[in-house]
């Protein structure tokens, strides 16, 4: 999994006053669980563009004084408006003690189903997986191409390596169904084929 760094400097001041401070001066304050003691501190908001706006799910090495602590994100606050930054929630990682975190899930390949007139649906586009630090994942991609009308992926279906899936197994990740166009045309063929052979039958009556 790829790390992201954040220059950080500790927070001495606490509370929501301070912290309204911080976010319009440009600053995120965050918090780290898992050590000793939870470590408050900030960083520049664009610090976090790599960490947050990205498709993959990333670490943080968070550079604070002569320390760095590897962390990842465990929950973000946004703005209701703005959609900007205004907390950010992150755990220690240690490294012989596994760790939980969402990863995205990426469909690839071309579905046989789709080509056959299917229309295929994810259901699931994050998974909640947990791992050493050393084995978690930036995401899970799962090739569709032999997928078929009809055919389902469950999360007990998708491979894991080093790393387990903490979903409910039955749920649904992906599934291809027949689209709502194909299943008119094919109803309009059938109907089509039976009142040929309805007045083919006729004819030959008469």
């Amino acid at each position: 999994m790829k790390s992201i760094e954040i220059n950080a400097t500790e927070r001495e001041d606490l509370g929501s006053k301070f912290a309204r401070k911080l976010r319009r001066e440009g600053k995120v304050p965050c918090v780290v669980y898992g050590g000793e003691k939870p470590v408050h501190f900030y960083a520049d908001t664009m610090d976090f563009r790599h960490l947050v706006y990205t498709a993959n799910a990333r670490k943080a090495a968070i550079a604070l004084g002569n320390q760095t602590i590897e962390a990842v994100v465990q929950d973000i606050q946004f703005h209701p408006v703005s959609d900007a930054i205004l907390h950010i929630d992150f755990m220690q990682l240690v490294a012989d003690k596994p760790a939980t975190i969402e990863v995205p899930v990426t469909l690839t390949g071309n579905a046989r189903g789709v080509r056959s007139g299917g229309k295929l649906k994810q259901s699931l586009r994050k998974l909640s997986v947990r791992a050493l630090p050393a084995n978690l994942p930036e995401g899970i991609s799962i090739d569709v191409s032999d997928m078929r009308i009809g055919q389902i992926i469950r999360v007990e279906d998708v491979k894991t390596d080093n790393f387990e899936i903490l979903n409910v197994p039955v749920a649904v990740v992906a599934s291809i169904r027949m689209a709502r166009g194909a299943v008119e045309e094919a109803e309009e063929a059938e109907e089509g084929a039976t009142a040929a052979a309805e007045a083919a039958e006729a004819a030959a009556e008469a």
